[in-house]
């Protein structure tokens, strides 16, 4: 009954999982090329080699630290939610979002291997995959479903309705 009652909950935390998830991996890509673009790839190998010097503790405040000033900037888009000022804190915050999970993404890259040194960082990135792999297996029969609803595929009411609405946009365009 209990697991039940709470399976929205893990959906819905799922959901969450998944879209940062996705952020990461489609957003290392886009960091990739921009480090290929301007020279950062010259800052990456100077990282790599000063982090190769490093302790796996060390290696982690490298790994931490980058994140801390876009907290700064995550308040100000709370800051400009509490004034109403709607577009610009959704703005701020999505900015702040994005830029937060390709400099981790970007930040990780180099660290990762002295990271996961530290056995209890690769039980904990263990953990995560796991986690991620359980998230997918959970939203993916949603996604599936939202899917064929939308291309009209299945057969209840919402998969009828979405085909006569197709007819009538087809026949509309035809009439013109």
């Amino acid at each position: 009954m209990l697991r039940r009652l709470l399976q929205p909950f893990w959906v819905l935390l799922a959901i969450i999982f998944l879209i940062e998830a996705w952020l990461w991996d489609h957003l290392e890509p886009i960091v990739a090329r921009v480090v290929a673009m301007i020279p950062l790839r010259a800052f990456k190998q100077w990282l790599a080699d000063r982090v190769d010097s490093l302790s796996p503790a060390m290696t982690l405040i490298v790994f931490i630290v980058p994140v801390i000033p876009l907290f700064p900037l995550k308040l100000v888009g709370l800051w400009l939610l509490a004034h109403e000022h709607w577009f610009s804190a959704i703005g701020t915050i999505v900015f702040a979002k994005f830029l937060g999970v390709g400099v981790t993404a970007f930040i990780f890259d180099v660290t990762r291997p002295k990271l996961l040194e530290m056995p209890w960082f690769e039980a904990l990135y263990d953990f995560v995959l796991r986690i991620r792999a359980k998230a997918a297996a959970l939203v993916d029969p949603i996604k599936r479903r939202i899917l064929e609803i939308l291309r009209g595929d299945g057969t209840g009411w919402s998969a009828r309705t979405l085909r006569l609405i197709a007819r009538f946009r087809r026949s509309v365009q035809q009439a013109r």
